[in-house]
């Protein structure tokens, strides 16, 4: 574990154009809830169909600590099959309603990378919009969450979940060009922002999308490097191929490895974990503000 404290930069929250508050003063949590049958850790899938399951599952997610709810309908996992935006909007928008009704106070983010589906999602009540394309996926992408003044998460990407796994092979170093990336991202989400600074952005370099192991660990260790950019850091680590293949397990064993990464996330920076086991890295959380 490295010794050194990252210096952050980022001590605002973010602010839902529906008047809701997401505190990142301190490290907080976000609950995955897929509403999919083919994401990769089979425990976090949910049927479109049963309400009665997403509002129990959100309900606990939220009694052990989740500070926000992030809702998707598109599989991202290397290779996942590609769907209509009909059909991921057939998934998404009655949960989010559901998840209104039922928690009209949660923080509810929603998974995509498409305008379209955001900006029908932003009005349906999600506070937030997590692209996992970085406004690279769609061209309409910056320009809908800057007119929707709605938080952004700008995720570091190369390609699509179909082709990322043949995209690893990185000319310049890899922090560097993530660097990069976001440097770029941010100057777009400026210029269709009228010229002023987005304020309400988080980042996420993606760990697992474009990448392979050996960079997956390298970019964890190098974190704070992320630090100067002045934004937030969102972090996905959480049962994924870089602790369950590497410790030749499978996503439903990969707990305890996810709670070992969760650690290192937060002292590389990390402001928002993204988890399937809330109570578990509320536990990490409440363990890095005692040693902090």
């Amino acid at each position: 574990m490295p010794t050194h404290s990252p210096i952050h930069s980022f001590t605002h929250s973010l602010r839902s154009p529906h008047g809701r508050l997401l505190d990142l003063r301190q490290p907080q949590l976000m609950g995955i809830l897929n509403i999919t049958p083919d994401s990769f850790y089979s425990g976090s899938r949910l049927s479109p169909t049963d309400e009665t399951a997403l509002l129990h599952r959100a309900e606990a997610m939220l009694a052990a600590g989740a500070a926000a709810l992030d809702v998707g309908g598109y599989s991202s996992r290397p290779g996942a099959d590609d769907i209509a935006p009909t059909e991921e909007l057939r998934r998404l928008l009655p949960a989010i309603a559901a998840l209104r009704r039922a928690f009209p106070a949660a923080f509810i983010s929603v998974d995509t990378f498409r305008a379209a589906v955001a900006a029908e999602a932003v009005a349906a009540g999600a506070d937030m919009v997590n692209d996992i394309g970085g406004g690279t996926l769609d061209a309409d992408m910056l320009a809908t969450v800057a007119r929707l003044g709605v938080p952004y998460c700008l995720m570091h990407l190369r390609g699509t979940p179909q082709t990322m796994r043949t995209l690893t092979h990185y000319d310049e170093d890899l922090v560097l060009t993530i660097l990069r990336f976001f440097r770029d991202q941010l100057e777009r989400l400026r210029l269709v922002n009228g010229g002023h600074p987005p304020a309400d952005v988080l980042l996420d370099p993606g760990f697992g999308f474009a990448k392979n192991a050996p960079q997956n660990f390298e970019l964890l260790r190098r974190l704070p490097e992320l630090a100067p950019l002045g934004h937030g850091l969102l972090v996905g680590l959480s049962r994924k191929a870089m602790v369950h293949k590497f410790l030749d397990l499978s996503p439903d064993t990969a707990l305890n490895g996810t709670t070992a990464l969760h650690a290192w996330a937060l002292r590389g920076g990390a402001r928002l974990l993204r988890v399937h086991d809330v109570a578990e890295a509320r536990q990490v959380v409440r363990l890095h503000e005692m040693l902090g």
